[in-house]
């Protein structure tokens, strides 16, 4: 294997997650990227402004699945919510009524309903604010952390930035917006109302969106176009097409690095929940651990990190409504609970690179009395690596809380696990040597136990905003004060460079502060 790869390969994969996140097709966020692509070309954009359109508009999902928990919280559904916004021009009073809310009042409980009632009353600016804060944080973030570069950040953060400077996150008006943001923003709504109406709906919405939300120098280039640009996202692949058209110089990242890119996307994935908040990463140092415990070569643990870090990427596209029902779960939730092992691996098949860790990733739930999802492998069909990773995953999840039961100490749960082994689920060798990494982790010494100048209070309140607390239950738990616990939280935000608590437990998973339980 070559010790470079395209970047561009691993991140057209990956993207189906911001998709599915979002509640919208697969490769529409690609197709949005080849539309952006070939429009800022049109423009006369410099080729690194070309770029920074091209990375933006595949990415621009890319944090919204870490504000599923707050959507569900009010929603009850966060992802038919998601979808509607997506074809909602926001910016008109008269759409979000006819639009969005009938599909948010779709829920069958009269309290839900209620509630959404009362939070499009009195709330719906300040959840729509707080929600595309968080969001651009965690793109902008992303993109830092795979090495796209200033422009990318910049234009992800802006991403959602209204032309009339009237909406969130920043209320940056006109040409304070970064171009590519721009071009950006109005290619999502192309391909957004080209999959659901073709080129007369993308026309009407672009024209509707002039002025208000859109650059109309931009719409005008576009409808101008339209034809031509659509038809050109459904010529061949788009995958395939995605690296045709991919901005020169192109970028690469080296194979040693593909770990750390993969620990940026396990880590959104874990945000959907606030208990998941580290369990990529957690799972992945005890896999790694482990196989080298069991002394597997250097090719399989170096794929065996890699799926591990990944392996849920498909929680994305499962609801909240399911992750977090604190009841039993019907037949057919357990159903859609399976299939993220499938969306999880299909993701990765996607991607030429990672191709290779598709299978593994996409067996973490596998037992060998064949109990296990999707496929129900047992016995001789579970490979190695498959072994070790189920039985880290199972280890690490026990000591998260879940809405159903609390976290168990690390003694309790490998007494769990042993049970398991005994039951003939769990292969016996994997999880004593998960036990034994698990036991010998603890504790681990971080490189830099106060990232960016934080305290040692604030590196406590960081920790329990990235789990979660609220500033009420932050008082609570550290005996002081709300408004010094609100004060806190805003040092903290601005020693970081964040505005949202989303932001700040991103960057929590990225200095390793998430707390151990």
């Amino acid at each position: 294997m070559s010790a470079t790869l395209r970047l561009a390969d691993l991140l057209g994969g990956l993207s189906i997650a911001c998709d599915l996140g979002f509640g919208l097709p697969p490769e529409e966020a690609m197709r949005s990227c080849l539309i952006a692509t070939e429009l800022a070309r049109r423009l006369g954009l410099p080729e690194d402004e070309v770029a920074d359109a091209y990375y933006t508009a595949l990415l621009m999902h890319v944090g919204c699945s870490a504000l599923s928990h707050e959507t569900a919280l009010v929603f009850g559904d966060e992802r038919p919510v998601l979808t509607a916004v997506a074809s909602t021009n926001v910016a008109d009073p008269t759409d979000v009524a006819e639009n969005l809310m009938p599909i948010a009042m779709q829920v069958e409980s009269p309290t839900v309903r209620a509630q959404i009632e009362r939070f499009a009353a009195t709330d719906r600016g300040e959840f729509g604010r707080n929600f595309d804060t968080g969001s651009c944080e965690i793109a902008s973030a992303t993109a830092r952390r795979v090495g796209l570069g200033a422009g990318a950040e910049r234009s992800l953060r802006e991403a959602v930035e209204w032309w009339n400077g009237e909406g969130p996150p920043q209320g940056l008006k006109g040409e304070e917006i970064a171009p590519a943001a721009r071009i950006a923003r109005a290619a999502a709504d192309a391909a957004r109302f080209d999959h659901l109406g073709g080129r007369d709906a993308v026309v009407r919405a672009l024209k509707e969106r002039s002025g208000g939300i859109l650059d109309p120098v931009i719409v005008e280039a576009l409808v101008a176009n339209a034809e031509e640009l659509l038809a050109e996202t459904h010529v061949g692949d788009p995958r395939e097409r995605l690296l045709e058209v991919e901005p020169e110089p192109c970028v690469e990242v080296a194979f040693t690095d593909l770990a750390e890119l993969a620990r940026a996307f396990g880590d959104l994935a874990d945000m959907k929940m606030p208990w998941t908040h580290g369990h990529s990463g957690g799972v992945a140092k005890l896999a790694v651990a482990a196989a080298q415990t069991l002394k597997l070569d250097a090719q399989t643990s170096s794929r065996l990190e890699i799926s591990a870090l990944l392996a849920d990427l498909g929680k994305v596209a499962v609801s909240n409504a399911i992750w977090e029902k604190r009841g039993p779960l019907t037949g057919a939730e357990w159903e859609q609970v399976r299939m993220h092992s499938y969306h999880s691996e299909r993701i990765l098949a996607q991607s030429e690179v990672l191709a290779p860790m598709a299978r593994v990733a996409g067996m973490h739930h596998e037992r060998l009395d064949g109990s296990g999802y999707y496929r129900a492998c047992a016995g001789k069909e579970v490979p190695p690596a498959v072994r070790i990773l189920a039985a880290a995953d199972a280890f690490h999840a026990m000591t998260q809380p879940r809405p159903h039961r609390p976290a168990l100490s690390v003694d309790e749960a490998a007494s769990e696990i042993r049970r398991e082994i005994r039951a003939g689920r769990i292969d016996r060798d994997a999880a004593t040597a998960v036990i034994e990494a698990a036991g010998g982790a603890r504790p681990k010494k971080r490189s830099n136990l106060r990232p960016a100048g934080l305290s040692e209070r604030e590196v406590e309140v960081a920790r329990l905003v990235a789990a979660g607390y609220s500033n009420p239950q932050i008082a609570e738990r550290l005996v002081i004060s709300r408004r010094t616990a609100e004060h806190h939280v805003q040092n903290i935000y601005s020693k970081v460079g964040v505005a949202s608590r989303v932001g700040l437990a991103f960057f929590a998973h990225e200095h390793d502060l998430i707390a151990e339980r």
